[in-house]
């Protein structure tokens, strides 16, 4: 994406009227990902894209288990594993990325198909990503509360391990038993970069604390380790109510002897940590610093934006945001105060009644389910492609509530569970304003239409379909706000004033996502600074453990818009949104570049029939 252009993209005016939609649309007739291993090749880039794939897929036990990539024995025994938490199979990754990239080059793209040259720019843009990481590696402290190896370790078994048939149940088990081996191996990298002076500042260490203690201070049958896999067991046809017995009595030894020990162990490694930090938030507080959070940015942008550039960006889009919500606000005789000051009165005024109560809790989860039944009905309007596969929500583990943000985690190949949205039900999440939006974000027509759709895409390399090289967020999350502002656009808020609010109050959040970012981590802001702004204070801490990641969302969004805006421009009447969404949702994961690439290929085509 070239730089002037997005900087061009600061003013968009109030949210456009209804769209003419008057063409006839039909929902997308794929079949669903197989879980069987690459078939034959058509070509010899296929059958590199299919080999590589599954050496690195095979490499990685928690990417094989939560996508199924494989079958029978091979796909057993690894889901007995948990993949290693050292710095040496980290740099393994990067070592067959590195071959990966070699071999890639022998292929001549000239001689490829559309599809194929698009999948080759991918994995080169992606295995290049890899490579690059290498240099900033002493930045990533294994242990924070939002994505470290204390919640990831946790959720590779609770969330993302199949449990459908008795033999997933004793897997499951079995890489229970390797949970302590992998937490010591994160302690052990972390004491390595305490060596170098590398360490989190105290309010991350303070939060993570708090949360380690959270899991491991309840009696060990209560442990979400040994409750989730109680409760999704008892629907395993074949195991009898002995076997359950067993198998629940035998996960809570495990938390008891192995889990708890090496949590604690963590958890005194980070205690004796504390007298040494600081609260200086960002990057800049270490050497190299400023490299590692452009590197960050590119990362999560795919551009070459800088941090100032982001910063300005994000201000210019906040004073449009407000001045936006402010006409609604005075429509509604809401006019005392600042934006965000009404904002905060509006949530409070929708607060379910009592935040903290089980009845709230079922009421919330309820409203999330009508969300989605309705978005589904809704669809058809805007989208010719909708996936097959289901999504369904739940509500996060309490041990995670505190410091969790509402996330989308896909199905696997197999269709053995269905893609989860998980919420996290703390008490300033428990508000009606911006919860449709926020529905429509991470399921539909969001994160569950792009990454669904992707998946069932049995025309992409395997490893486009289950994102094994993983996901960028500049595109995935780009257009999950752009479906936020698409679906106020048509109509979908008639009649809701403060639903409408409370989509422009998730725009505004992700406008001061970019000034508060690039505050911590290149204006030297502090947390309280970052707070002050109107950020709460989870979300700071989860952009100091994740520099860059959070200005995805809007950059991606606004490239969105304006390559839809030049389709629209071009082609005048011969403008459909079904097919310019068609464009996105087949290109599936990219960098911005490439999707500029590919709708202008489409604008190209469209134009000339």
């Amino acid at each position: 994406m070239q730089r002037t252009k997005l900087l061009a993209v600061l003013a968009y005016s109030s949210l456009l009227p209804c769209l003419a939609l008057n063409v006839p649309v039909s929902q997308a007739n794929q079949a669903p990902a197989s879980n069987q291993a690459a078939t034959p090749s058509r070509s010899p880039v296929d059958g590199f894209f299919a080999r590589f794939t599954d050496e690195w897929v095979r490499a990685d036990p928690d990417l094989a288990t939560s996508a199924r990539y494989f079958s029978g024995d091979e796909q057993n025994v690894l889901e007995q594993q948990l993949t290693p938490r050292t710095r040496a199979y980290t740099l393994d990754r990067i070592k067959r990325a590195k071959r990966g990239l070699a071999d890639l080059q022998k292929f001549d793209r000239s001689k490829m198909n559309e599809s194929q040259r698009v999948s080759a720019e991918l994995m080169q843009w992606q295995l290049e990503s890899i490579v690059a990481r290498e240099a900033f590696l002493d930045f990533d402290f294994p242990l924070d509360q939002f994505s470290g190896a204390n919640v990831g370790l946790v959720e590779s078994l609770t969330l993302r391990h199949p449990l459908t048939k008795p033999g997933d149940a004793a897997n499951y088990v079995a890489r229970m038993k390797q949970l302590s081996t992998r937490m010591d191996e994160t302690v052990s990298e972390a004491r390595q970069l305490i060596a170098k002076k590398m360490l989190p500042p105290r309010f991350i260490v303070e939060t993570t604390l708090t949360q380690m203690r959270a899991f491991s201070d309840v009696a060990p049958a209560q442990n979400p380790l040994v409750t989730a896999f109680a409760q999704r067991i008892q629907t395993i046809e074949g195991l009898s109510s002995s076997q359950r017995s067993e198998l629940q009595g035998q996960a809570t030894r495990i938390v008891t002897e192995q889990v708890y020990p090496s949590w604690r162990r963590a958890i005194a490694l980070l205690e004796g940590i504390l007298p040494n930090t600081s609260n200086d938030a960002g990057l800049w507080r270490f050497q190299g610093g400023d490299q590692a959070y452009a590197f960050a940015l590119g990362q999560y942008t795919t551009t070459k934006l800088t941090a100032e550039e982001i910063h300005q960006i994000g201000l210019q889009q906040v004073a449009r945001i407000e001045a936006e919500m402010d006409v609604i606000f005075r429509k509604l005789g809401r006019t005392q105060g600042s934006v965000p000051e009404r904002i905060k009165k509006l949530r409070a005024d929708l607060t379910y009644e009592d935040p903290t109560s089980d009845s709230s809790r079922a009421e919330i989860m309820q409203d999330i389910d009508a969300f989605i039944a309705d978005a589904l009905k809704r669809s058809p309007a805007l989208f010719d492609l909708q996936p097959k596969s289901p999504v369904i929500a739940q509500p996060f583990p309490r041990f995670r509530e505190a410091s969790a943000a509402a996330n989308y985690n896909r199905a696997p190949l197999d269709g053995s569970r269905s893609a989860i949205f998980q919420m996290p039900l703390r008490p300033e999440r428990m508000t009606k304003l911006g919860l449709r939006t926020l529905v429509y974000h991470e399921t539909v027509p969001g994160h569950h239409f792009q990454i669904a759709i992707e998946q069932e895409n049995t025309d992409l390399p395997k490893f486009r379909q289950a994102r094994v090289l993983g996901g960028i967020s500049a595109m995935s999350e780009g257009w999950a706000l752009y479906a936020e502002r698409l679906v106020a656009e048509n109509g979908w808020y008639e009649g809701d004033p403060e639903g409408l609010l409370g989509m422009l109050d998730a725009q505004l959040f992700r406008a001061r996502r970019l000034v508060v970012d690039t505050g911590l981590h290149a204006k030297k802001w502090t947390r309280q600074q970052a707070i002050d702004y109107g950020i709460e204070a989870s979300e700071i801490e989860r952009y100091v453990v994740m520099p860059g990641q959070a200005c995805a969302y809007m950059i991606g969004q606004l490239e969105i818009l304006q390559l839809r805006d030049r389709a629209r421009t071009t082609l005048g009447d011969k403008f459909l949104p079904q097919q310019f969404h068609n464009v996105v949702l087949r290109t599936g994961t990219a960098p911005l570049e490439l999707l500029g690439r590919e709708v202008d290929r489409y604008i190209a085509g469209a134009a000339a029939n």
